[in-house]
């Protein structure tokens, strides 16, 4: 069965870091470019940032460039999202997924989703 499972979710004051992880059961990621979405409350699914599948490449929504990180651990078999400076305002379910449809990585669309894991920033 393929699943992606995120965590590292939780409570954060304003400024404050956190740093997500995404791994896989049943897909191995270093096959695909990967990305994370984040969906606030009452608001559309939004676009966070993708990763090549080399890892050498990444790509950002205008919104997250400098605060946001993407990487990934090929041993592990792991993509992270790291965050920093975080803001009210980044309050959501963050959601990783794999393309695998090969596309480029600017123009990611998840195919294999997550459940998503909730982050909360307090003011």
């Amino acid at each position: 069965q393929v699943q992606l499972v995120e965590s590292g979710g939780g409570l954060v004051q304003a400024g404050g870091s956190l740093r997500l992880s995404c791994t896989a059961s049943g897909l191995t990621l270093r096959d695909y470019n990967m990305g994370w979405f984040r969906q606030a409350p009452g608001k559309e699914r939004e676009f966070v940032g993708s990763i090549s599948r080399s890892g050498v490449v990444t790509y950002y929504a205008d919104s997250m460039k400098g605060r946001f990180t993407i990487s990934r651990d090929m041993a592990k078999n792991t993509v992270y999202l790291q965050m920093n400076g975080l803001k009210p305002e980044d309050t959501a379910v963050y959601y990783c997924a794999a393309d695998v449809s090969g596309r480029r990585i600017a123009q990611f669309r998840g195919d294999i989703w997550g459940q998503g894991t909730p982050v909360t920033v307090s003011s």
